[in-house]
């Protein structure tokens, strides 16, 4: 195994979306039996944000603004 300082040093000169997808990874490694539930729950909750955009409920923003959100923080 690799040194554990080494590997949270790399984690955190990431950027925040990396850290974000490596974050998403570790927690799936602990459950495995429940990704089929959140990947369920994701999936309803996608369709519901997308029936609410395209009924002009909600607005969104391009993939753009948001990751130069994230970067500047």
């Amino acid at each position: 195994m690799k040194d554990n300082t080494s590997v949270f040093d790399q984690a955190l000169a990431m950027s925040p979306l990396e850290k974000a997808v490596l974050i998403e990874k570790l927690f799936q490694s602990f459950d495995q039996e429940n990704q089929k539930i959140i990947d369920q729950a994701w999936t309803t909750e996608a369709e519901s944000r997308i029936e609410a955009y395209e009924a002009g409920k909600i607005s969104a923003r391009s993939f753009e603004a948001v990751l130069y959100d994230l970067n500047k923080k």
